[in-house]
This record gives structure tokens, C-alpha cells and sequence, in this order.
């Protein structure tokens, strides 16, 4: 099959990537990030979440980073709401501070799903399709989220079967574009394969996206081989803001850098200025007072330097 000729990138690093930070981001710093992210093309960026602030404090300015954007035409703005209550909040406001897009999630891990939210996979998603439906009738889409699809932290490796019956159950309350996710960072080419194959059998390819942590270093090769099974759409973040919960230390998100430089590199256009991308990651990692965890940006930021 040959590569797709474009690729579609989701900027998570505002929501996914800055809700575990211990340091408080202040809203107009998070806009201000939004900005240049769509400044550097972007059209897709998830931007918050709905969540309550009892358990992720960093979202709690949601309602006040989507008013304070300034949307341009042509960019899709997404938030994660993980029940009816947060989706409820993120309609809240005037219609002109709505989310374009809702993130639903589920895991393909049984026991990641009792831990973390004390109920099966199938009754984390029956949760979910009210949200869906609410969703759809006020014209919102709904992207789901698929997580834990080749490793869990606690059952090891997931079989292919287990991420195609998730992806049943959201194909089954609405869901209507899944990502496929390696949450720790833990998949290989051939495993994130048949991931997404087991996906495809419920989903059009124009319906999937990757979603790749580079805990292991893995993260562009496993971009590579969904690439390879046609699949055009990844979410990545600036950055690579965002650690992983479950491995002390190591990176989380795949670096939209990284990314972006590897499909410029192979000849496959993605609408984005990677030096305006790199300079929206300084931004952010200046304001945590650390380093960014792309490789390309530190390459390209030590060679402007020199």
C-alpha cells in the first residue's frame, strides 16, 4: 500500500500534556500556547478537559481558556469530557466557546479499566453513550480514545481481539473516529499493527488515528508502521509535553516535532511550519522551566544557537 501523501496531526500537548504537571499554567498561558500552535498550522488541537478540578486541579480554568481563544476558521478545537456532568460544563457557555470536537476514552484492558475507574470495558462505555448522544444531537463530533491497546501496566501484553471488541462497543454508542493508543509507550511495529488491523475491522481507515508514547523509543517507528496500513491521522504533542504516569521519569507523548520533521523528511505534507512548531514548544518549555523533550527542536535550537 502505498504512504498516504498527507498526514493529519491532533496537537494533545494543551489538554494531555499539561494536565499532570504539578506547576499551575495559568489560562492565558495555555491560550496563548493554542495560538501558536494554529499560527504554526495546526488544525487540530485538543485543548482541555472537563473534568472535575478535585482530580486534575490543572483543568480547572476550562470554561476560561475556550473563551479566550481566538478561533481561526478551518481549526478544529477539541476537549475530553468523561462523563455527561463534564460534556454538560463544556456546553455551558454561548455557542462561540463550544468545543468543535468531544473525546470520549476507554481502555482495551480490563484490569486498567477496574483500577482506574472501578468498572469493566464494557460498562465504562455504556457510561459514555449518553455523552455521544448529547454530543451528536447539538452537531459536536465524537472522537474516542483507545487505551492500553498492545500493554498494560498491569496485564502486560493485550491481545489484537480485546482492542477489536473495543472498538465495537464505540462503534456501537456513536463513537465516530477511534484513536489507537499505546499509553505506556511499551508497542513495537508489528504489535501496533494488529492493533490497528483489529481496529479496521470496525472502522474505516479515514476513521483511525495513532496515538503513540515514546517511553521506549518507539514512538516513530510505530508511526511508521500505521502509516504503512494507510492510517493518516496522530496525535502527538508539542514538546513532547507530558510525562507517563506509570514509568518513573520516562517521556510520554511523542514530540510533534519529531514527528513533523520524520513525514517532511519522507515527503509527506502536514500544513505545518515546523520552525513556528518548534518555537511554540520553547514557549512552553521556557514557561516550565525545563527542556523539551523533542530531539528535533534541541537540534534545530542548538544549530540557531551555534
Amino acid at each position: 500500500m502505498p504512504l498516504p501523501s498527507r498526514v493529519k496531526i491532533v496537537d494533545v500537548g494543551p489538554r494531555d500534556g499539561l494536565q499532570n504537571e504539578k506547576q499551575a499554567v495559568p489560562a492565558a498561558v495555555k491560550i496563548e500556547l493554542v495560538h501558536r500552535l494554529q499560527d504554526a498550522g495546526l488544525k487540530e488541537i485538543e485543548v482541555t478537559s472537563y473534568v472535575s478540578p478535585k482530580w486534575v486541579p490543572q483543568m480547572g480554568d476550562n470554561a476560561e481558556v475556550m473563551a479566550g481563544i481566538r478561533r481561526q476558521p478551518g481549526v478544529r478545537y477539541s476537549v475530553l469530557t468523561p462523563n455527561l456532568k463534564g460534556f454538560e460544563a463544556a456546553i455551558a457557555g454561548p455557542r462561540a466557546t463550544w468545543p468543535d470536537e468531544i473525546v470520549v476514552f476507554g481502555a482495551a484492558s480490563e484490569a486498567f479499566s477496574q483500577k482506574n475507574i472501578n468498572c469493566s470495558i464494557a460498562e465504562s462505555i455504556e457510561r459514555f453513550a449518553p455523552v455521544a448522544e448529547a454530543a451528536r444531537d447539538q452537531g459536536i463530533y465524537v472522537r474516542g480514545a483507545m487505551s492500553c491497546t498492545v500493554g498494560c501496566p498491569y496485564e502486560g501484553d493485550i491481545a489484537p481481539e480485546r482492542v477489536g471488541y473495543l472498538a465495537g462497543l464505540m462503534k456501537g454508542i456513536g463513537v465516530q473516529h477511534v484513536g489507537v493508543a499505546d499509553t505506556i509507550g511499551v508497542g513495537t511495529p508489528r504489535k501496533v499493527q494488529a492493533a490497528i488491523e483489529a481496529t479496521l475491522r470496525h472502522y474505516a481507515v479515514d476513521d483511525v488515528s495513532g496515538h503513540f508514547h515514546d517511553t521506549y523509543g518507539q514512538a516513530l517507528a510505530n508511526t511508521l508502521a500505521a502509516l504503512e496500513l494507510g492510517v493518516w491521522q496522530y496525535d502527538t504533542s508539542v514538546a513532547g509535553l507530558g510525562g507517563c504516569p506509570y514509568a518513573k521519569g520516562a517521556t510520554g507523548n511523542v514530540a510533534t516535532e519529531d514527528v513533523v520533521y520524520m513525514l517532511h523528511g519522507m515527503g509527506i505534507d502536514t500544513g505545518i511550519d515546523l520552525d513556528q512548531l518548534i518555537d511554540a514548544g520553547q514557549y512552553i518549555s521556557d514557561f516550565l522551566g525545563r527542556k523539551s523533550n523533542s530531539r528535533v527542536a534541541t537540534a534545530v535550537l542548538n544549530k540557531r544557537a551555534g
